[in-house]
This record gives structure tokens, C-alpha cells and sequence, in this order.
């Protein structure tokens, strides 16, 4: 892969990553669009979503710290507060419906789901999602985060492993029916994709490395890699801080422009 095409789709996976729009929907299109096709195109994601799981890990480094130390101290039957707790079992918890279910539809995801066509559907369906999402939060009472509450918003992690619906719009969603305010919702977004990206990118890193790929791909992965690092700490950076005082709608909203614009290029054959 040459220079140029990795810094594009790493600036791609580090910005849709985290932003509530659909890393995987976008690779896609980028790929469409701009005659980007890579060999081994799901192996490339997984690994440009390694650099956004190092920025989730550089930028929340305090809280896993503070929740390994939790962690540990707990199975060594000290006492820890509560909220700690909570964190520790929705994380591990909520994580296992996405490790189930791609294991399950990993097949797919590398062929049937890497279509520009789907991804129009699930841009309208997802954002339909994040819509209703923010309705249903403007009429619930806030409530705290628990291991039931974190292994529904597990479920809502599996939507993505459909192109175009969006890791955190999805898991933020549920967060939100399930009555977290919206950073709360973000972060526990973040942090609970972080095993799922972690795995499923050091998986495809192995795999690659051991047929010999690695050396192929070159300096476009590693530039892309880097690019994704970088742009994927200001990402979440921006959301964090935007989702304190605005909605999820203007994320709605591209979603459906981008998937008028894929209305107009694919089903009516402009490309």
C-alpha cells in the first residue's frame, strides 16, 4: 500500500472511529470514491483500528489505571467503592455479545457486509437509532451505570459489526435508553470498545504477519497507522467535550446527507 492511500484511510478510521458516523461505512466509501482498494481490505481496518484502540488507551490512561488497581484489588477480596465496580463488571460484561457475535458473522463482515449498498441502509438505520436515542433521553430520569445496563448497551455494540452503523453511535445510543447522560455514555462507548478493537486487530496483525503481508503493506500501513493514532486522540477529544453541551442530531444529520449522496453515486449509477 503506498504512502498516500494509508494517510487517507488512517485520517478516515481516527476521525469516523469515535465520531458517531460509521469507521467501517466510511472505509468503504473512501475505498469506492477514491479507487483505494487494498488487498486484504477487512486485515487493514482491524489494524488502523489498533492505532484508535492506543488512543483510547493514551487518553483514558488515569481511569484503566484506576480500574486495573480496582480490579486487582478486588480479587484480592479489598473492599472497592461502587461506582468502580459497576465499571469493572459492565465492561466485562458488555463485551461479550461482540466477541459471540464476530466470531460468528466474521466470514460475512469480510464479504457480504463490504458493500456500498448496505451501507446507505444502515446510515438511514442507524441514524434513525441515534434519533430515537436522543428522544428517549430527553424523558428519562438519569441513572447510573450497572452490569445489567452495561451488557444491553453489549448488545448495541454488535450493530456494528454492520458497516455504516457506527461502533460508538450505536453504543452511545444505548447508553442513552438506558439513561447515562451523553459523556457518561461516550466514555463507557470508548472503554468498551477497547477489547473488541484490541482482539479483533491483533488477530488480523498475526495473521498478516505471519503470511508475510506485513512486508507488503509497508509504509502505507505504518503512515496510516500513524495518521489514525493522531487524529483518533483529537476525535475523541471533540466528542467528549462537544457532547457536554449538544445533542447527537447533528450527527443525524450527515448521516443522512452522506447516505443521500450514496443514494445518488450507487443505486442511480453515477459510479
Amino acid at each position: 500500500m503506498d504512502i498516500l492511500p494509508g494517510i487517507i484511510l488512517g485520517a478516515v478510521q481516527g476521525l469516523t472511529e469515535f465520531l458517531p458516523i460509521s469507521s467501517s461505512g466510511h472505509l468503504i466509501l473512501v475505498r469506492s470514491f477514491l479507487d483505494l482498494q487494498t488487498a486484504d481490505g477487512l486485515a487493514v481496518d482491524a489494524i488502523l483500528q489498533l492505532a484508535t484502540a492506543l488512543a483510547v488507551l493514551i487518553y483514558f490512561w488515569r481511569e484503566l489505571v484506576d480500574l486495573a488497581r480496582s480490579a486487582i484489588g478486588w480479587l484480592t477480596t479489598k473492599k472497592i467503592e461502587s461506582a468502580q465496580r459497576s465499571m469493572i463488571l459492565a465492561l466485562l460484561i458488555g463485551t461479550v455479545p461482540a466477541v459471540i457475535f464476530g466470531l460468528l458473522l466474521e466470514d460475512i463482515m469480510a464479504t457480504t457486509f463490504r458493500n456500498p449498498v448496505i451501507v446507505f441502509g444502515t446510515l438511514l438505520i442507524g441514524g434513525a437509532l441515534m434519533y430515537a436515542a436522543e428522544l428517549f433521553a430527553g424523558r428519562r430520569q438519569r441513572r447510573e451505570l450497572t452490569w445489567r445496563r452495561g451488557l444491553v448497551i453489549g448488545f448495541f455494540q454488535c450493530l456494528a459489526l454492520v458497516p455504516g452503523m457506527s461502533r460508538s453511535g450505536s453504543t452511545i445510543s444505548g447508553g442513552l435508553f438506558m439513561g447515562l447522560p451523553r459523556e457518561q455514555a461516550a466514555k463507557f462507548s470508548f472503554l468498551l470498545a477497547l477489547p473488541i478493537i484490541l482482539g479483533s486487530g491483533g488477530k488480523k496483525l498475526i495473521e498478516l504477519g505471519g503470511q508475510g503481508q506485513l512486508v507488503d503493506l509497508g509504509l502505507g500501513l505504518a503512515f496510516g497507522f500513524m495518521t489514525a493514532f493522531l487524529v483518533g486522540l483529537t476525535a475523541i477529544h471533540f466528542l467528549l467535550r462537544f457532547l457536554r453541551q449538544h445533542s447527537l442530531r447533528v450527527f443525524v444529520a450527515y448521516r443522512v446527507m452522506l447516505a443521500a449522496i450514496v443514494f445518488w453515486l450507487f443505486y442511480l449509477g453515477v459510479i
